[in-house]
């Protein structure tokens, strides 16, 4: 079975949070964090020394190994703030269409400033990605 590097943790987010230097970084952050606590039902806990992730899924790798991962997370990284959508965001091109200012690969939506995107929009693709992927790997719930 092989290790996965980034794995969920008892790390303080709130401490992580405090630590990101960049101020309006931090603020944003903290405002995704809010949003998809309350979307998730779920409390914040650290994937890594650097996501900020919610709820968890079961999945199994091509190798055969068996892993957990976060349902959402979000990440403040210097270039912009990441945010994770787990289903990718080819089901989801009409809101992608409507979020505004952004960069995206497989699973991460990369926004380098909140200003520039509609919130609302933000707030829904990250429900509905969270909903479609607990319909998918854990029963809806």
């Amino acid at each position: 079975m092989s290790d996965m590097k980034t794995v969920e943790n008892d790390g303080d987010v709130a401490a992580y949070l405090d630590s990101v230097d960049n101020i309006r970084r931090r603020k944003e952050t903290q405002r995704v964090v809010d949003m998809m606590r309350q979307i998730t039902g779920e409390e914040p806990r650290m994937w890594g020394d650097s996501i900020v992730g919610f709820g968890r899924y079961p999945y199994r790798r091509s190798d055969g190994s068996r892993h957990q991962w976060m349902l959402t997370g979000v990440a403040p990284r210097k270039a912009a703030l990441t945010v994770y959508i787990m289903p990718g965001f080819k089901p989801y091109g009409e809101l992608m269409q409507q979020l505004g200012r952004h960069r995206h690969s497989i699973s991460c939506l990369y926004i380098t400033r909140l200003e520039n995107i509609d919130f609302g929009v933000l707030t829904e693709l990250v429900r509905v990605s969270v909903r479609d992927m607990r319909n998918k790997y854990c029963g809806g719930g």
